[in-house]
């Protein structure tokens, strides 16, 4: 990669379920062993990949709502801390992450461009996954669903890292698998590329995306695009 893209966008912040790790059978053992615990059946594997991207409440909200009656008012607090305990003694999959994400992320960062991460994911949760992947190193901001009082479609979430990265937003790109991704860049006035795989719950050609790469190796070649556009 030429330094065209360093000079314009030296800071990269990244979604993580859907974009970097494929993290849906982890989510749904957790989800279904919850269910279990409640006297509900199991939800599916399609199920799951379009209930992640909101946060881990509306998550079980959906589990729930897929499965019979909603949750009680009141109730989901407590589960929610249920479910979180539940997913906390899950091992995460060595093999989650996506081809080419870990080498693209290394080369990334060795060119100098400095690297942050933007989830709904609980932060807790976050960090345990990256521990266990060994991805903590490559990532030099994360802000998790629960950092902040508002996560994605927010803004302030990318805003955050962008700060914590000591960069601007004109000069750091969004790179996410759905909808809220794209919403949070637009309002933080950030370019934004998009991955055809992971859980983007509408057409990929709906999101209103800059960019849409079909392997995460291409981000580079991305990158420069939007840097010379």
């Amino acid at each position: 990669m030429t330094s065209t893209a360093l000079r314009r966008f030296p800071v990269l912040v990244f979604d993580f379920d859907g974009t970097l790790i494929d993290s849906a059978p982890e989510i749904g053992e957790g989800l279904n062993h919850l269910l279990a615990e409640h006297g509900r059946p199991p939800v599916t594997d399609s199920q799951i990949r379009m209930f992640i991207g909101d946060g881990a409440a509306r998550l079980v909200e959906r589990g729930f709502e897929a499965t019979g009656e909603p949750l009680a008012p009141g109730a989901l607090p407590g589960v929610l801390a249920r479910y979180l305990e539940i997913y906390a003694t899950i091992p995460t999959d060595p093999h989650c992450i996506y081809p080419g994400v870990r080498e693209t992320l290394e080369r990334l960062k060795t060119a100098g461009h400095r690297l942050g991460l933007a989830t709904n994911k609980p932060q807790v949760l976050t960090h345990k996954v990256l521990g266990e992947l060994g991805m903590g190193g490559l990532l030099d901001a994360v802000c998790g669903g629960d950092t902040l009082p508002e996560r994605k479609p927010s803004p302030k979430p990318l805003l955050w890292v962008v700060e914590q990265l000591g960069g601007t937003p004109d000069g750091a790109v969004m790179t996410g698998d759905n909808k809220n991704d794209v919403l949070a860049a637009r309002a933080a006035r950030m370019p934004v590329v998009s991955v055809a795989y992971g859980y983007p719950r509408m057409p990929l050609s709906e999101l209103g995306t800059d960019i849409i790469i079909d392997r995460f190796d291409e981000l580079p070649e991305a990158l420069e695009r939007l840097a010379a556009s």
